[in-house]
């Protein structure tokens, strides 16, 4: 088996993925656990390697498309299944939390790579998840019954920052 070309260092249960196991992606996460939810089906998550997106542990440019679904929610109960099923930000970091992901994520994102970053702005506007990080996102579409899911593209490609371009 090759390595995998690409990285998901927050795939949770892989909700979104045709094959959850899928051995182009390498599945990580910073938890462990099963649980049954509320309607009795069972979540399970269950990464490939345990991570936090926060500090990834590979060298730089390692893989072709990094997808970025971090959690989303600031305000959860402790037993609540959506924190159990998304995760939980920390309330009082979570900008310098998604700053720092956004930051190794595209670290570990080879030369003309793409991220794929998803985002429901239930509690936090995506506008305010965007601004976190230097890249320019490429395109980007709204999805689900109340079009708060964003999905954005970017490509990493090396632009200018604005100290940079200062020194011109």
């Amino acid at each position: 088996m090759t390595e995998p070309l690409v990285l998901d260092p927050a795939s949770g249960s892989r909700m979104m993925y045709f094959d959850k196991t899928d051995d182009r992606v390498l599945f990580g996460d910073i938890r462990t656990e099963s649980h049954v939810l509320c309607d009795g089906r069972a979540l399970n998550i269950e990464p490939d390697m345990e991570m936090d997106f926060r500090y990834l542990p590979f060298a730089d440019g390692t893989f072709r498309v990094v997808v970025f679904d971090p959690p989303h929610l600031v305000r959860v109960g402790e037993n609540a299944w959506m924190g159990k099923k998304y995760g939980r930000l920390d309330p009082l970091n979570w900008r310098t939390d998604i700053a720092a992901g956004f930051a190794e994520c595209f670290r570990v994102l080879a030369n003309d790579g793409v991220l794929i970053f998803k985002w429901n702005e239930t509690q936090i506007p995506v506008s305010q998840i965007l601004a976190l990080t230097p890249h320019r996102p490429l395109v980007g579409h709204k999805s689900g019954k109340t079009a708060r899911t964003h999905w954005v593209t970017f490509i990493k490609t090396h632009e200018p920052t604005s100290q940079e371009s200062e020194r011109g």
